[in-house]
């Protein structure tokens, strides 16, 4: 995982794939635009991921300022994650990658080859 506070960025494409790239980033930022959710409630939303992982994610997120955590000074303890301004501002990126496999998809699918 890259460490966005330690590397200088001169180029904005080299900033933005290093903070949505990875296997699970946009599958955390797209469930997560819908409204907030407790840690369990991403796990669950978010298949195959390990607690670490998640953990990890939600951390480089924060401090990115692409999604907040809110706890409640509560018993049970409760904590929800939910996107900033400055995350929601990527639905248009996520909404135009969604779009673009849906529409090449089939190409993969007919020339029988799998997606590395």
């Amino acid at each position: 995982m890259v460490d966005m506070k330690e590397k200088i960025y001169t180029c904005p494409i080299d900033f933005t794939i290093d903070l949505i790239s990875g296997k699970w980033s946009m599958w955390i930022l797209w469930v997560l635009q819908d409204g907030p959710l407790r840690f369990g409630e991403i796990r669950k939303k978010v298949p195959n991921i390990t607690e670490k992982m998640l953990i990890q994610q939600l951390k480089k997120f924060e401090n990115c300022n692409i999604i907040s955590r809110k706890a409640y000074n509560q018993i049970p303890p409760k904590v929800e994650y939910s996107l900033t301004e400055n995350g929601k501002s990527l639905k248009p990126i996520m909404t135009s990658i969604r779009k673009w496999g849906e529409e090449h998809l089939h190409i993969q699918h007919n020339s029988q080859k799998k997606c590395e």
